[in-house]
Order: structure tokens, then C-alpha cells, then sequence
């Protein structure tokens, strides 16, 4: 049985009152104007003559649990406290102090702001005449959403399991895939009027020492501000905050996340949040899908190389053209320069207004396409695609090359299995498009080196972005640029120790 005597972060806590009279004036003065907070006063004891009061949200709680709180203290039996005739203060007192709770998920609150702040969460709070505590409940019941496929993360084999919105549930679905003592959770709270409850977790053994030290010292801060998903985390715990590629991943799969704890990550959850945060994100890891494990070596090695070439062509593509159409005519090959030149002809706008242009219609299609309910969202998109890219070209104020570069780059940036590193590379397309319509493919490597040289800079929990890579580990490439097959993955050496600690 638990006991609360503070508020957990040093200062004085208001004590509650042993007349329930002015315990309810306090409560009352507290929740005036909220019209879901109900109290619920009733007798209990010989001769109905003990007092005490329910306080609970009827937006959150059940008529029915609120009714089977009750009950479990006016039947308190005699191998409980006694004969009901003979219950008195002083025995129930005894009794929940020294003996327990006689209900799951229950604790005895002994200070007003503990039990005010329990209320908000859902529980619910009995308070009795004559006694300087409550008991405090688990009651909520609010309807939240199913298990369902993941929306983001669909994959043609493996599993089809989704974490929801509801803390408990995500956790609950990550402890029945590892199932050893070693995975720990730990509980914070956020602060101001939200309160929300966020946990990570991390598996003992795996995690590296300095790296949750790291992360601990970074995440208390958010115990002064309000938190209400999982990326008002990351953007407090991230090294670089106005760097454009993500520091940490994000995922629906409670297969993957517990991939990632068995590599050493620590997952972040939040309540009323379905989306897991993976800390830290390494660059490599970004083109990397749950998929890649489920398939055959060759094929998922393909596909990692298909997704490198995506990404260069969603980063360099629409430049690449800018450069050689206007600075470098000579490195085209002739027949399809002959053909650039034929479609520019009567073109008003320079190629780079020109990419400009096309960009900016297609983020604006991409953008109205998310925004859009989901049954009209994808037609609004493909059918506006396809009418503006006719009706431009129709007009003379787009090449049909520049059509075909422009939705190359954007199927390519739908590749990245990772959303946050393609806004990345949709914020970096336009730098080098820039540079590449100044100087070329001169200004395009300048461009590309300070790109690299953030890269090698910027770190994440203290750890290299481009690990593995910089600084070059060479038996960490077994699972980067080619998927070795499992029998060898493994039973590598740094798989060896990690999976030894969990058995």
C-alpha cells in the first residue's frame, strides 16, 4: 500500500482535513464551474452512522465502478475488519493504513493536492468523516481505440499490430515480446495543466550506460512544461533543434520498437499518443524498414539500395537538371540535349522559376492531399497532379521534362520509410536548387559539402549522427548497406552479448 505525503517535487503539501465538511468546502472551491464533477455522499457503518464522500468526473468514470467502489466498503465482512455491527472509525482507519486496500489498483492519498491532481486523472476519491486521508481508485473508463494494422508502417509480411492511444495497452503489448525482468519502464509526469503521463523503457543490458544517463538528465525537464504527444519529447530532448534531418524515429509497430530496444534504444510513450519514439535515430537507421527482417537477404538488401538511390534523386534531382540545362550543357549527351532544348522551346521562365514553380504546385497538391478527408484526399491529389502538369505544359510555362523531374522527386521522397527524413530532404531540395542556379555544379557541391559537414557535426544523445559511418565501424556495414542473412546477424559478437542478457 502506497501512501502520498508529498507532491513529489519538494514543496509543502496541503494536508486534508479530518471533517469531511471542510474537505468538501476545499473541493468544492477547486472544481466550482465544472459541471462533470459529481458527490456522491453516503452512510456506511452500524446504524449508518461513519460519512464519507465520493468525488469523481462523471466524464471519465462509470456509474457502475463508482457503485462497486461503494459496495466494497459497506460489506467489509468479518474476515476484513469485523462484524458489521461492530465497525467503527478506528478499525477502517486500521485497517487501510496497516492492512491494505481491499480493491485492486488502489492507494491511500494523504495530502489534498495528491487527491486533486488524482481526480483530474481519472480516479476516484473517497473521503470519510474523521479521517485526515482518501482512498484512491482506478476507475477510469474511457472509450479509446482497437488494435488495429498500422497506418503508416503497412508491410506485405510480418506483423499487423498497432500501438493506440492508451498508455497501459502499449506497454502491456510491449512486455508480452519481451518477456524478462531486464526490460525496465519508468513513469514521469508532465507539467502544467495537463499533466500527461509519459514512460520509456529500455532494456537492462542492451542500453548503453552513458546514453541513458543522457537521455535521463534531458527528460526531466519536462516536468516544467505541458506535454501532449510524443514529439513535444523529442523536440525537448533533441541535440540540434534547427537541424532539418530527425534526431529520432517514430513508429507504430510494437515489433519494431522492440527491436529497437533490443538494440540498445529507449522507447518513449505518452499517453493518449500512438506513436513510439525511438531515441536515438542514426542516420543509417532511416532507411531501414521492420520489413527488411522478414524478407530474404537479397531482396531486402535490394530494396535498401533502391531507397539510398531515392534519396539522392528526391535531394539532387530537380538541381542536378538546373545545373546541366543552364551552366553545363556540355556534359548531356547530344540527341538528349537536342531534346531538352525542343521541349524548352517558347519556355519564358530560366529552369530554376521553372523547377521552382513545379515544386511549389506539387507541395501545395501534397499539402491539400493530407489535409483533405482521407476518401477524396488521394484523388484531389493525383487528378490536380495530373490536370496542373497538362494544363502547364499547354500554357508554355513548363517543359514536360521539368514535369517528369518534378514527379520523379516527389515518388522518390515517397520511398524514405521514415516521414521525418523526407521532410528533410524536401527542406534541402530547395538550397541546392538554389546554389545550382548561382553557381552550378560548383555552387551544388558547396551546397552538398556544408550538407555533410552538419552531418559529421551533429549528434544525438551525444552519439555520432552518421555512426557506423563516421566513425567508420566496418562490422556495423553488415546491416547497413546489405542485410547479412539472420544465422550470421545474429550471432555476431555485439548480438551475442545482447541476447545472452535477456534470456
Amino acid at each position: 500500500m502506497s501512501t502520498g505525503n508529498t507532491d513529489g517535487t519538494g514543496a509543502e503539501s496541503t494536508a486534508i482535513p479530518k471533517e469531511l465538511d471542510a474537505v468538501m468546502e476545499q473541493i468544492h472551491a477547486l472544481f466550482d464551474g465544472s459541471s462533470d464533477i459529481v458527490y456522491k455522499h453516503w452512510n456506511y457503518g452500524p446504524g449508518l452512522q461513519l460519512r464519507a464522500c465520493s468525488v469523481y468526473y462523471s466524464s471519465l468514470i462509470q456509474e457502475d465502478t463508482v457503485n462497486y467502489m461503494k459496495m466494497s466498503l459497506q460489506d467489509l465482512d468479518t474476515h476484513e475488519i469485523g462484524p458489521a455491527t461492530d465497525i467503527t472509525l478506528e478499525k477502517l482507519i486500521h485497517f487501510f493504513e496497516k492492512d491494505g486496500v481491499s480493491a485492486k489498483k488502489a492507494l491511500v492519498v494523504a495530502d489534498l493536492d495528491t487527491a486533486v491532481s488524482e481526480i483530474s486523472n481519472g480516479r476516484l476519491l473517497i473521503f470519510i468523516d474523521g479521517w485526515d486521508k482518501a482512498l484512491n481508485y482506478l476507475a477510469a473508463s474511457v472509450e479509446t481505440r482497437q488494435v488495429t494494422e498500422p497506418v503508416n508502417e503497412s508491410v506485405v509480411q510480418g506483423p499487423r499490430e498497432s500501438s493506440v492511444e492508451n498508455l497501459q495497452k502499449n506497454l502491456g503489448l510491449l512486455r508480452l515480446r519481451l518477456k524478462t525482468p531486464k526490460f525496465k519502464i519508468c513513469m514521469l509526469t508532465g507539467g502544467g495543466a495537463t499533466n500527461t503521463t509519459v514512460a520509456y523503457a529500455y532494456l537492462d543490458g542492451a542500453v548503453d550506460g552513458e546514453l541513458l544517463r543522457e537521455f535521463r538528465k534531458k527528460i526531466e525537464q519536462i516536468s516544467s512544461v505541458e506535454v501532449l504527444e510524443t514529439s513535444y519529447i523529442e523536440q525537448l530532448i533533441e541535440d540540434s533543434t534547427y537541424s532539418p534531418f530527425p534526431q529520432h524515429r517514430y513508429t507504430e509497430r510494437t515489433d519494431m520498437a522492440v527491436a529497437g530496444l533490443l538494440d540498445g534504444k529507449i522507447a518513449v510513450l505518452v499517453q493518449g499518443t500512438g506513436s513510439i519514439l525511438l531515441c536515438p535515430g542514426l542516420f543509417v537507421e532511416f532507411f531501414q524498414s521492420s520489413e527488411d527482417y522478414y524478407q530474404r537477404t537479397v531482396l531486402s538488401s535490394m530494396l535498401r539500395w533502391l531507397r539510398m538511390l531515392a534519396f539522392v534523386i528526391a535531394l539532387m534531382l530537380p538541381s542536378v537538371y538546373i545545373a546541366l540545362s543552364t551552366f553545363h550543357p556540355e556534359l548531356i549527351p547530344t540527341v538528349l540535349l537536342l531534346a531538352i532544348a525542343n521541349a524548352r522551346e517558347g519556355i519564358p521562365l530560366p529552369a530554376f522559376f521553372e523547377a521552382l514553380l513545379m515544386e511549389f504546385f506539387f507541395e501545395l497538391l501534397r499539402e491539400a492531399g493530407v489535409r483533405l478527408p482521407r476518401p477524396i484526399g488521394s484523388a484531389v491529389s493525383i487528378v490536380g497532379a495530373l490536370v496542373i502538369g497538362d494544363a502547364a505544359i499547354s500554357a508554355g510555362i513548363a517543359s514536360p521534362i521539368m514535369v517528369i523531374v518534378v514527379a520523379l522527386t516527389g515518388i522518390a521522397s515517397f520511398s524514405m520509410p521514415q516521414y521525418g527524413m523526407a521532410i528533410a530532404l524536401r527542406i534541402l531540395r530547395f538550397p541546392l536548387m538554389i546554389s545550382a542556379a548561382l553557381m552550378g555544379g560548383f555552387g551544388m557541391m558547396i551546397c552538398l559539402l556544408l550538407i555533410l559537414l552538419h552531418l559529421c557535426k551533429l549528434r544525438t544523445l551525444g552519439r555520432p549522427y552518421l555512426a557506423s559511418l563516421a566513425p567508420f565501424r566496418f562490422a556495423d556495414l553488415r546491416d547497413i548497406a546489405f542485410r547479412q542473412s539472420l544465422k550470421k546477424l545474429l550471432r555476431h559478437p555485439r548480438n551475442a552479448k545482447r541476447h545472452k542478457s535477456i534470456v
